[in-house]
């Protein structure tokens, strides 16, 4: 794909190159980089974020579309972040309610006594070394009597329940009748979690242009995906414009590495080695099901499999997500979704499911990705900590702080803490809190059914309302964004006849508004298009071409931008436009091929 010249420079470069300094530098948007610079934005910091890839496309981008205080924690000695991430589920249920929801989950156990005595002895003795066992019903009601405990006073979801076999099955009568009890209790669901993290990525932008009194082109807070960290020279980062190869250097005071699990990548590129992480795999497959839909009744199954792993079957989006796996991985190489991983699923869900036949036909995408956590030697992955700390370095005069570890449910808990350790370097004082802060599409959020025919009424425009409170679910309140770039309603409205349910000015709007560089972009983070399958090549290229208009790209740039996208499902995703099931593994296709994959 021939490069933009530096005339072609994307405006987020440009106002990092026209003003090449900022009180703090954030290398690595993920959720919890973003939501730092948010934190530092709403305080007046002069603050920039860069990352080498889209928003939100590392680790962020795995998920398992959770927001839980993970309440296997407990079994580690987790105490303290298993409250606050409780604490701070029940904060992005208020604060995020277009994108997170209380979500009902429920517990198979096969025991009543098992764990009782290997559980603390693994906690106590041998500190998460050695095989994980099945946990019981009595060990389990212990851990949900604490989660309740840490629930209290947060009155956002009900407390747990317990059912014997009998009343179990009556409820879910598709799962396997040698079940003893099951457990039922409420985590929230995160159902776009990509979009969550645009949205509090442009509160962040949005708050920097505020402060500033000025334009956006002078903000204080300046945000740019596709732009990698080179190297740091006479107290300068590097930096490289993925659109153009244009480099070029940028001071800041204090830089903040947050790039997950290529935390020690980034250290050793700033010319200051370490070895904090010690990230593992987590994979995920994506079917199209109905019967195993239905048979979960809406609510998650989260599952013990019988080598101790924590397992999940969850219907979202009308499709069913399973996972996940916890393998020791190198960052340094692409995380993929392998055959044994899929056999592993699928042998969990006839586990869990016994009479519903899966086939890896009904597989419509795979997705994987390598959680940031500390290094671990010989500890159990499973075991290993998902609690955060936050390294301090030097580089020159140039003060470093880099984090290690974090999970999605605690990034603003995460960004509080970390914003507080820039500001004390920086000797500034915090301005506000984002306890109460509404993200995003949240400001003026209709929760109930009255609400939301007041708000569709209100910012309708015309359109039909099963469109409107379709985008209203898509968006949150900017849908009225949407809505207002949408033609009138008394005419043709540019449905893609093979992306049905989605809109040419709709696909313009996010193009031109959401950073996007790549086809693939608006595939995987601005939609959820790719995550729900049955995407064929007609659907690649009219995607393309109703971004086209907004990015300038010509018939040519299409076919590269479609051409582009198919080999990144093909390769990361094993998704072949058209196809059923997943492609071969990689490795195998070369392998196959005679290594011309």
């Amino acid at each position: 794909m021939p490069r933009r010249t530096a005339s072609e420079r994307r405006d987020s470069v440009s106002r990092l190159i026209d003003r090449p300094a900022a009180d703090v530098l954030i290398i690595g948007a993920g959720i919890n980089g973003i939501a730092t610079f948010r934190e530092l934005a709403l305080q007046g910091v002069d603050v920039a974020i860069v990352d080498r890839g889209d928003f939100v496309s590392g680790a962020s981008a795995a998920s398992s579309h959770m927001v839980h205080g993970g309440i296997r924690y407990l079994e580690n000695g987790e105490l303290r972040l298993v409250q606050e991430a409780v604490q701070e589920r029940n904060r992005l249920i208020r604060n995020a309610p277009h994108y997170v929801r209380p979500l009902r989950t429920t517990i198979p156990i096969f025991s009543t006594f098992s764990g009782v005595l290997t559980a603390p002895f693994r906690l106590l003795v041998t500190h998460g070394r050695g095989r994980p066992r099945e946990r019981g019903a009595l060990l389990i009601k212990v851990g949900l009597v604490i989660y309740d405990l840490f629930s209290r006073g947060g009155g956002r979801v009900p407390r747990h329940r317990f059912h014997g076999r009998a009343a179990s099955l009556a409820q879910l009568p598709r799962l396997n009748p040698a079940l003893k009890y099951t457990a039922t209790y409420y985590d929230a669901s995160m159902h776009d979690p990509e979009r969550l993290a645009l949205d509090v990525l442009f509160d962040g932008v949005a708050a920097g242009t505020a402060r500033a009194g000025r334009p956006a082109t002078e903000s204080t807070a300046r945000a740019a995906n596709y732009t990698e960290l080179v190297g740091f020279t006479d107290g300068r980062a590097r930096l490289r414009d993925a659109g153009t190869g244009e480099e070029f250097d940028f001071a800041a005071r204090v830089i903040v590495n947050t790039s997950g699990p290529w935390t020690d990548l980034t250290n050793a590129a700033l010319g200051r080695p370490t070895a904090y992480i010690g990230g593992t795999k987590g994979s995920h497959i994506v079917l199209e099901h109905p019967e195993l839909h239905a048979a979960t009744g809406g609510r998650e199954i989260f599952f013990e499999h019988s080598d101790g792993r924590i397992v999940l079957i969850y219907p979202l989006k009308d499709r069913v997500m399973v996972g996940t796996t916890d393998i020791d991985a190198d960052p340094r190489e692409d995380p993929v979704c392998t055959d044994a991983e899929i056999d592993y699923f699928l042998d969990l869900v006839g586990h869990v499911f016994p009479t519903i036949p899966v086939a890896r036909e009904q597989i419509v995408y795979t997705f994987s990705g390598i959680r940031p956590l500390p290094r671990h030697d010989d500890t159990n992955p499973g075991f290993v900590s998902r609690d955060y700390r936050i390294e301090h370095g030097w580089l020159g005069d140039v003060r470093t702080l880099s984090l290690v570890g974090g999970k999605w449910t605690t990034f603003r808990a995460l960004a509080e803490h970390l914003g507080d350790e820039a500001l004390a370097l920086l000797g500034a004082r915090r301005r506000a809190g984002t306890r109460t802060t509404v993200i995003g599409g949240a400001a003026g959020y209709p929760q109930d059914r009255s609400a939301r025919r007041i708000w569709i009424a209100k910012h309708g425009r015309g359109h039909d309302p099963e469109l409107v409170e379709r985008m209203l679910d898509r968006y949150g309140t900017k849908a009225a964004d949407i809505l207002a770039a949408l033609p009138d309603p008394t005419g043709d409205l540019g449905e893609l006849p093979a992306v049905p349910g989605y809109y040419a000015a709709e696909i313009a709007h996010l193009a031109e508004q959401e950073e996007v560089l790549h086809l693939d972009d608006l595939l995987l983070r601005r939609t959820s298009l790719a995550f729900r399958g049955g995407l064929g090549r007609e659907s690649l290229e009219q995607l393309a071409t109703a971004a086209a208009g907004a990015l300038g790209w010509d018939s040519a740039r299409c076919t590269a931008e479609t051409d582009r996208a198919e080999a990144l499902l093909r390769r990361a995703h094993r998704v072949g436009l058209g196809a059923t099931g997943p492609l071969p593994e990689p490795g195998i296709a070369a392998e196959a091929s005679g290594g011309r994959a």
